[in-house]
């Protein structure tokens, strides 16, 4: 019996031994996965999660393990926050993995990003500890890589919003008179056509015709009856002040020598219900409500009559305050301002810019094409109308676009003192998106409604966010690398490719992109072909194709290619 004793608590003492004290072993890479991987770029990070697949009966009760996730890259290793895994008798908050059934263990890893991280690897250091005892296992390779390609977003390449000018060529200006008529009468009485409404009329058409800016479009006539009396009466009476109202204009202008008026259109209206509608509700009348609701429910103008007429109580007032303004013709004349010719203005801004208007000045800075001609345009208005806030917000959108970030910034801030406007608001947003201050520019953006070139400052913003669907939104149907390479992110490629055919300007980077669409969608010839014009614009970027793994299956045809 004391012999079993002993066998047993041997036993006992084994298994304890197996548990407890026998070192971690080795892990190997097939024991761990990676997802994504390769890594990739999200917004300004490289984020991933890598799982442990741990084996039964390998994880000791007494042990520790801290697993530390490096990135290297360049002679550089950057370190992620370490991971910690505990056997089942160890006392602490770290995940506990059975010995007996080993586990599956996630845990997250996240770098800032740097370019260089183009050829990297994720690598894995072990530190144990079981007891008193500290050791090291063998570093395990995870993964190897990174996908840079949601980095090739560049808000310096947006456009930055324009104060528009609000220059009009032709301006149409209309002016108007009326002629009233006594009842039942078409005569144009003498007291109507001198009075100064009339006067005042008859002396701008005149002026508008002699006036070389200036062109007398048309001039029409609407004649009405008061809706009283019979129908055919009202017809008629209605057509006879028409005729009479266009032979004292037809009379008048032959008497001011005003022959360009372009047409002369009458028309007559025999009873205006929708004019006595109009000055009902507009009116004081007591009951007006009332006389309202009829001609809501008859639609019929001898029965709507009658029923008014019913209503004694207020058709005195009627006739007295609503029907008279009734009886009359309506001349209306159509005048053409016609303003300074794109030559006369170009001109004027070299000889004398004051005698050019704020919005004949921000016209012309639109008829260049040269930036520095646009530019000192721009300046020039600034100077003459400091208190407007588009010339100066317009002179960084041009120092913007030559890349001096810090002078159009502090342009931006200064048209934005003079007036908040959706346009600096913007233009604010995309100096912050350039420096890396995203939250500022996502209020500042979220500010900038309406200002024209907004979806594609919020594409970019939504791409740093490592938000591809919203930035493929915000983009639209805009047509520049940057709205391609969201439909790139979100694997729209055939989108894309048509994006980039598009773009109007097309640059090394267009290039750039289209060999990434080729690559992805196996066109090999497409790939060197586009490549090969990239480079041809852009020799910097031979080093970013050999690094890329978006090109990695052509990495040994590149290499022969471009490291002559």
């Amino acid at each position: 019996m004391k012999f079993k004793s002993i066998i047993a608590l041997s036993a006992a003492i084994a298994v304890i031994a197996t548990g407890c004290n026998k070192k971690l072993a080795p892990l190997s890479a097939d024991q761990f996965s990676v997802n994504p991987s390769p890594l990739e770029v999200v917004g300004q990070k490289v984020p991933a999660t890598v799982t442990a697949s741990i084996p039964a009966k390998y994880f000791q009760k007494n042990a520790e393990l801290t697993v530390t996730p490096y990135l290297e890259y360049e002679g550089i290793r950057v370190a992620s926050e370490p991971f910690q895994m505990q056997g089942e008798k160890v006392r602490g908050n770290n995940t506990v993995v059975s010995f007996d059934n080993g586990g599956v263990v996630s845990f997250p890893v996240s770098y800032a990003y740097d370019p260089d991280m183009r050829r990297s690897v994720l690598v894995l250091d072990f530190a144990a500890k079981q007891g008193n005892k500290q050791y090291v296992l063998p570093q395990v390779r995870v993964a190897e890589g990174l996908v840079a390609t949601p980095a090739l977003a560049d808000a310096s390449k947006v456009a930055p919003a324009i104060g528009a000018d609000r220059f009009q060529r032709i301006i149409n200006e209309k002016y108007n008179a009326q002629i009233r008529f006594l009842i039942n009468q078409a005569k144009v009485r003498k007291g109507e056509t001198e009075s100064k409404e009339m006067a005042d009329f008859n002396a701008e058409l005149l002026r508008a015709s002699r006036d070389s800016s200036r062109q007398i479009e048309g001039i029409n006539i609407e004649s009405y009856a008061s809706p009283e009396g019979n129908l055919d009466f009202n017809t008629r009476l209605a057509e006879n002040r028409e005729k009479s109202t266009s032979e004292y204009l037809r009379g008048q202008l032959r008497k001011d020598n005003v022959t360009e008026f372009g047409e002369l259109t009458a028309d007559f209206t025999a009873e205006d219900w929708e004019g006595f509608q109009q000055m009902v509700a507009a009116s004081d009348i007591q009951d007006k409500d009332l006389i309202l609701s009829v001609l809501s429910m008859y639609k019929d103008p001898e029965i709507r009559e009658r029923e008014i007429r019913n209503l004694s109580s207020v058709f005195d007032q009627l006739a007295d305050k609503i029907l008279p303004q009734l009886r009359r013709s309506r001349i209306t004349a159509s005048v053409n301002v016609i303003g300074k010719s794109d030559d006369q203005i170009r001109a004027l801004f070299i000889s004398d810019p004051s005698k050019l208007s704020v919005d004949e000045l921000l016209y012309c800075a639109t008829l260049t094409d040269s930036p520095a001609e646009r530019l000192a345009v721009y300046q020039k208005t600034a100077e003459l109308y400091p208190n407007d806030y588009r010339a100066i917000n317009n002179v960084g959108a041009c120092i913007f676009e030559q890349g001096d970030f810090n002078a159009a910034e502090a342009a931006f801030q200064k048209a934005e003192a003079v007036k908040s406007s959706p346009e600096a608001q913007m233009n604010l947003g995309l100096i912050d998106l350039v420096n890396g201050n995203y939250s500022s520019a996502n209020q500042r953006l979220g500010n900038a409604a309406g200002a024209q070139g907004v979806g594609d400052a919020l594409g970019v913003y939504f791409l740093s966010q490592g938000d591809y669907l919203s930035a493929m939104h915000a983009f639209g149907d805009s047509k520049t690398n940057n709205a391609a390479l969201s439909q790139i992110l979100t694997k729209d490629y055939s989108k894309a490719s048509a994006t980039l055919n598009s773009v109007a300007k097309p640059d090394a980077m267009t290039s750039y992109l289209k060999a990434i669409v080729a690559a992805r969608t196996n066109n090999d010839a497409a790939v060197t072909e586009n490549l090969d014009q990239a480079i041809r614009l852009d020799k910097t970027l031979v080093y970013k194709a050999l690094t890329d793994i978006e090109f990695a299956h052509y990495l040994p045809e590149l290499q022969n290619r471009y490291s002559r």
